[in-house]
């Protein structure tokens, strides 16, 4: 049955306006965007973790390259990669690595050893899998092997659009099934096809970058190229002073972990400036005075950080940090039950060599072992002499000379990530601004389409075919 003209008139305006929004303005999203900044929770296989660390095979497993943990998964972070809106492909490299050793031998070698490193997520055409660099040992012995971006895992992709994407992107619950290059490579403790962890991720997508100025353009309206100031006596640091320093601390992984596992179910809250680097906490924005002949500091730092949970609520403010003698020691103002002890000596580490090298001092990592009265800190939960995080102290002293970074966890999702779930339909992906308020609800991105529009259209269109067929006159 034919429609007539006004009906076809309003057909063609309805799937007009349908296809507009549903494609991609030609040359809207002609380049790729950089991802910079952001983080991916996985947690690998539960089991295997469970397995490692049990009664048989009595292990452990270590964090590398700056990883960390948020309850049972670790956080990879430093996201590095790039996305297309027009088509969808997506890939962000992270830093951080994971080594697990067991089944200890006589010799003091281990049968389970395996390293997993540097996981890279690719979504291109439907298909989506984890890569990673790998160093295993065959199960039952032999030499170790080492293999660069090994295609790991097979990612649940089915039905993801990851077009049109503007802000921060957010997956949570990716389903992952171990490949068959990933099972060799897992030192062939499971076969391929085995289910894997869930993957989860949020990254920061940049703006693309704006093409250079013409060489016609006026110089004094461009602006000038990025430059690091040459240091002169107007802004050299003044004799016993510095210019810029930080400290890196984490207080206790097992600690952090407690925190948000099952006992505690809290969370911890940064303050005043602190920053999160995943597996440490930075204490920027230092004052003070430092003495770089003898190494010599006594800098205060600016920023907290607050845990709190059941039967839980502890608070480290004020960071202080005092070098002499090649030893260190980090006090703050604690906390606790409602009272505030200020100036608490919570840890000593090794700082010798505190001089600058081309204008920047560091100590990396250092041994940090808990005082008396940092043990008095904590409740008791640790006895002085336990072993805490490291220490990572930077002391800048020229204006050229920058601080080491710290791992970039990109930034916080402003509503919850969209949640993948198995066939029959996976949730895409969102940006963080524009996720489903309910995250246990079914979730879509449609190019930053309003569903309301889509179903509008097809509702206007049901109606002319229902009055066509009741003989009515479609009004235009």
């Amino acid at each position: 049955m034919l429609l007539s003209r006004p009906c076809r008139a309003l057909a063609a305006t309805l799937f007009a306006a349908l296809l507009a929004a549903l494609v991609p303005a030609a040359g809207a999203h002609a380049e790729s965007r950089p991802v910079q900044g952001g983080r991916l929770d996985w947690g690998i296989r539960s089991s295997f973790q469970s397995y490692v660390t049990g009664p048989v095979a009595q292990g452990s497993w270590e964090l590398t390259g700056a990883a960390a943990t948020v309850g049972p998964q670790y956080r990879f972070h430093s996201a590095q990669g790039s996305y297309d809106p027009a088509t969808g492909t997506f890939e962000a490299a992270f830093s951080g690595g994971v080594h697990f050793t067991g089944h200890r031998a006589a010799d003091g070698t281990h049968e389970l050893d395996l390293a997993i490193s540097r996981p890279r997520i690719l979504i291109r055409g439907g298909t989506g899998t984890l890569y990673a660099d790998m160093a295993s040992r065959p199960k039952g012995g032999g030499r170790t092997t080492v293999r660069a971006q090994v295609p790991l895992a097979a990612l649940d992709t089915g039905g993801l659009d990851m077009r049109g994407a503007t802000g921060p992107v957010s997956l949570a619950g990716v389903p992952a099934t171990l490949t068959a290059q990933g099972a060799a490579a897992f030192a062939g403790y499971y076969p391929a096809g085995t289910a894997l962890d869930p993957v989860s991720l949020t990254v920061d997508v940049r703006t693309a970058p704006s093409r250079a100025p013409s060489p016609t353009s006026n110089p004094a309206l461009s602006p000038s190229p990025s430059r690091t100031p040459a240091p002169t006596s107007a802004t050299a640091p003044a004799p016993g002073s510095f210019r810029a320093a930080a400290v890196d601390w984490g207080v206790r992984r097992t600690f952090r972990e407690y925190v948000t596992g099952g006992i505690a179910q809290g969370k911890w809250t940064l303050t005043g400036g602190a920053r999160d680097g995943g597996a440490l906490f930075r204490f920027p924005s230092a004052t003070g005075t430092y003495d770089p002949a003898t190494g010599t500091l006594d800098a205060s730092f600016e920023g907290g950080v607050r845990f709190t949970g059941t039967h839980l609520d502890l608070a480290l403010a004020g960071v202080t940090v005092r070098v002499a003698g090649g030893t260190g020691t980090l006090a703050a103002d604690v906390t606790s039950a409602g009272r505030t002890e200020e100036d608490v000596p919570l840890v000593t580490f090794a700082a010798r060599g505190l001089v600058p090298e081309d204008g920047l001092a560091v100590v990396a990592e250092a041994p940090a072992v808990l005082t008396e009265a940092g043990a008095r800190a904590f409740g008791g939960m640790y006895r002085a002499g336990t072993a805490m995080d490291p220490v990572s102290l930077a002391v800048s002293v020229d204006p050229a000379a920058a601080l080491p970074a710290l791992p970039d966890l990109g930034s916080e999702p402003t509503a919850p990530p969209a949640t993948a779930t198995a066939s029959p339909a996976p949730a895409a992906p969102v940006p963080a601004a524009a996720a489903s308020p309910d995250p246990g609800a079914p979730t879509g991105v449609y190019a930053g389409i309003g569903a309301g529009a889509l179903a509008a259209a097809v509702a206007a269109y049901l109606l002319v075919r229902r009055r066509r067929r009741a003989g009515e006159t479609p009004a235009p």
